[in-house]
Formats: structure tokens, C-alpha cells, sequence
């Protein structure tokens, strides 16, 4: 297995002699991720991996979702034998071929676990041999991979009522990797949701009283974003359908917080408070200068019997579209002139790409734009998120880049494709005139490093 070293660049010789300039000067950068879902049990914990099925295949919903849809039963996928699963998934290896998930594959196979052919049916039980040998030493160790990818910062994401003990762990055992979390309060938001008394009650719990009062809920939301930074995190993150946005009264909030006590909430209900926290959340981080991000535009669970049986992140959201400028006009108008407040906007819509998100980020002071998310962290979607968003925006009112992945072998698989992506679009600039190669160069290191650091208060 052998990656060309001119990968993702154009084949216009002009072009790809300044990609690969441009790449050469950010390849070697250090890895800011500020917004990803590793488990942080790992790094606490620095045990080996066991296996490359539970590595590689389980974590990614990337891989879960395109081979389920080829009609693989996720019982083979996640509770198969190890070796069994992994020999699936290299037989159906050639499904991730011209996708971003076989390009990150590729590279973590080759680059990371140093897997020495491409992965096939014939390859598949050497493959999982080798990646077995390569776990079993110590220079596979969780930690010793985050210093090897050369990680300086990596943010996770965090339920709201979590008690943060692997953040902890990871604090007292005085190793110097830098692993903060991020305040994520939706279990808590969803008053409409089946299991939302018992994601009350844990949040209750680590406040340290009952939540029998609107007024006390938003107290200990407050009180958790205070533990949360002590840890170290610096952000927010909010997963929304739709980023709609409104105040409502004291007494207004407290009837909706009381019928969700009583089970009597529903979806109108849930929208209206959700839009109202969102308000909360943006005058909090006045406050105590949290970073907001708000993700909006996924249908979460869309296979009902899927998730029932499975859970969530198995691969069943799909994108829905998305409106924000009247959504998020009430935010922005209280909150959005003011540059203190730095509010990350991602989507799943690339239509609002050119039409509303670069012209909000081009005028509000605390706006920014997210890189491409989930189903756009592509080769092409990276570039149409340049193409739509810089003549508007300009480059530096975006966050430069974040892998939000589970699967931490895929790091840097995932920040070197960005790289690759983001010196190609500038390298084409450049052959234009459209601006200079000195130019060019600083930013391409303002996406690949400097931006994800300003933007996240790292």
C-alpha cells in the first residue's frame, strides 16, 4: 500500500506545485482539534487497544452506516467475533473507494497502523494480524499515539451532568497531553424526549439539589458551565434540528420546565424552550466566555427500529434543510454585536453556504463559520465550503479546522486530508492572482493551526 504523495491536489502542474509547496509548510503542524468525540476514557486509562474491529470499524459511524445500507446487519458488525467482523469489513472494502472514509482509511491503514497491502478479502487476516502485533506495544499505547500524532489539544464532548472523572483521571495522573471537555447540555434541553426526568435528575444530582424550579435548573446549568471550565474546557456545543431562537418570560420558561415534570410536554413545547436556553447559553458566555457552537440540521435516529435496537450514532442521522437567518435573528440581535461572544455555526445544508451563513458571519462580530461537518468533511465539500463562503466571509471569519470524529486513529488521517484540501483551493488562487503566494502561506497556516486556536480560546 503506498499513498501518493500528490493526493487531492489538481492535476494542473502549476496548480499542484503550489498545493504541494503550500502542503509541505503546514503537514508537520501540530493537530489543534477543538471539537471531536473521543472517549476520553481511553487517554485516562492508556490501555491498550484490544483489537482492530473495536478500533477501526465499531466507533465510526462512517463505516457502520455505508455498510449497513449494503444490507450488513449491524448485529455482525457489533457483536460479531472480532475477526469476523474485521474480515467483513475488508471484503467490503472497496465500498469506501472515492469517498472521504476511504481516503481517511487509507491513511490511518498506511500511515498509522502501518498496514503493508491495500485492504481486501485476501488481505484480511494478515491485516488484522499485523494491527494485532503493532496494539500489543507500548508505542500503540493511546498516549504515546497522541504524542505521536503530535496532538496539542483535543477537545471532547460532554453530557452536562457528567461528573468528568476520566477528565480528572487524566489531570492527576500529571501525563502532559492536554484532553479538556466541552459543555454539552441537550440530554437536558429536550424536554419532550422519553428520557429526559432521568437526564434531570442526573444534572440535579451533580448540582447537588433537586431541580424542582425553572430558576434552579438554570442555576445549575450555570454552576456545571463553572466546573466545566475549571477543567479546562472553552467551549459549548449544541445539537439542534433548527437553530430557532426566542426569550420567553421567567414565568413562560417555568411552565414549560413544570409540564415536562409532569410528562406532559411536546414537541411545540420542546422547541420553544430549546430556542429560549439557546439565549441563556449566549448570555452565559458573556459571561464566562465559553465559546458557543451551535450544530444544526440533523434528523438524529431517522431508522427508528435501528435506534431502538442500537442506540444512537449507528449511522441512522440524515440532513434536513435548514433556515438561520430568521431562526437566529433573536440571538444575534441581543448578542451578536457584541465581540465577546464568539457563536460557531455549522450545518448540514450547504444551500445556506453563500445565501445566509457567509453574510452572518460577514457582518456579526461574533459570528463564525464551522468548517464543513459530517457529511461535507469531503475533498469536494471541503472546497465547495471555500468556494461559497470566502467572498463573503473571507477566510478568517471561519474556525480553520475540527475532525469531529470517535474514531481517534482517524486524527490525522483527517487533518492531513484538510491540509491537502485547503493548500489545493489557495494553490488555485495563487495561479490566478487572485492572491499572493506569500499570502497564501500564511493562510493556509491559519487554517491548518492558527485559526482553530484564536477562534476556541486555546
Amino acid at each position: 500500500m503506498v499513498l501518493h504523495e500528490d493526493r487531492f491536489f489538481d492535476p494542473d502542474p502549476a496548480v499542484r506545485r503550489v498545493a504541494r509547496e503550500l502542503y509541505e509548510e503546514t503537514r508537520r503542524l501540530p493537530i489543534v482539534s477543538p471539537h471531536g468525540h473521543v472517549d476520553p476514557r481511553i487517554l485516562a486509562t492508556n490501555e491498550p487497544f484490544a483489537e482492530p474491529a473495536a478500533l477501526i470499524v465499531q466507533p465510526d459511524h462512517y463505516i457502520l452506516r455505508m455498510l449497513y445500507s449494503r444490507g450488513i446487519p449491524l448485529e455482525r458488525l457489533l457483536q460479531g467475533e472480532p475477526r469476523a467482523v474485521w474480515r467483513l469489513f475488508a471484503e467490503q472494502y472497496f465500498l469506501f473507494r472515492g469517498t472521504p472514509t476511504g481516503a481517511w482509511l487509507d491513511h490511518e491503514l498506511h500511515e498509522v497502523l502501518g498496514v503493508s497491502a491495500p485492504l481486501s478479502a485476501e488481505t484480511a487476516e494478515r491485516s488484522y494480524d499485523e494491527i494485532m502485533e503493532r496494539l500489543a506495544g507500548p508505542d500503540f499505547r493511546p498516549r504515546a499515539l497522541f504524542e505521536r500524532f503530535d496532538i496539542e489539544v483535543l477537545a471532547t464532548t460532554d453530557a452536562a451532568s457528567d461528573p468528568l472523572r476520566h477528565h480528572c483521571a487524566i489531570k492527576e495522573s500529571r501525563w502532559k497531553g492536554r484532553v479538556i471537555p466541552c459543555f454539552r447540555p441537550d440530554a437536558v434541553f429536550k424536554i419532550a424526549a422519553p428520557g429526559w426526568a432521568q437526564e434531570l435528575e442526573k444534572l440535579g444530582r451533580e448540582h447537588g439539589a433537586p431541580l424542582v424550579d425553572y430558576a434552579e435548573f438554570l442555576r445549575a446549568l450555570e454552576d456545571r458551565r463553572t466546573f466545566f471550565k475549571q477543567m479546562g474546557a472553552t467551549a459549548t456545543d449544541h445539537a439542534v434540528l433548527e437553530p430557532y431562537t426566542t426569550w420567553l418570560s421567567p414565568d413562560e420558561a417555568d411552565t414549560l420546565f413544570q409540564l415536562a415534570r409532569q410528562g406532559k410536554a411536546g414537541p411545540a413545547d420542546e422547541r420553544r424552550f430549546e430556542a429560549h436556553l439557546l439565549m441563556e447559553m449566549a448570555r452565559l458566555s458573556l459571561r464566562d466566555g465559553l465559546v458557543m457552537q451551535i450544530h444544526a440540521g440533523a434528523f438524529r435516529n431517522h431508522n427508528q427500529p435501528l435506534f431502538e435496537r442500537f442506540g444512537a450514532d449507528r449511522g441512522g442521522d440524515i440532513p434536513v434543510a435548514t433556515e438561520f437567518t430568521r431562526n437566529l435573528r433573536s440571538l444575534l440581535n441581543a448578542f451578536g454585536n457584541d465581540p465577546r461572544l464568539t457563536l460557531v455555526l455549522f450545518t448540514l445544508d450547504e444551500s445556506t453556504y453563500s445565501r445566509e451563513l457567509a453574510p452572518l458571519a460577514g457582518h456579526y462580530p461574533a459570528v463564525r463559520l464551522g468548517p464543513p461537518w459530517w457529511f461535507h468533511d469531503s475533498i469536494e465539500g471541503m472546497t465547495r465550503f471555500r468556494e461559497q463562503t470566502t467572498e463573503t466571509a473571507g477566510i478568517y471569519k471561519t474556525a480553520g479546522f475540527n475532525d469531529d470524529t470517535r474514531a481517534f486513529c482517524s486524527i490525522p488521517a483527517r487533518h492531513d486530508l484538510a491540509r491537502r484540501v485547503d493548500a489545493n483551493y489557495l494553490a488555485r488562487l495563487t495561479a490566478r492572482h487572485i492572491v499572493s503566494k506569500d499570502d497564501a502561506r500564511r493562510i493556509a497556516r491559519a487554517l491548518a493551526y492558527e485559526l482553530a486556536k484564536e477562534t476556541y480560546k486555546l
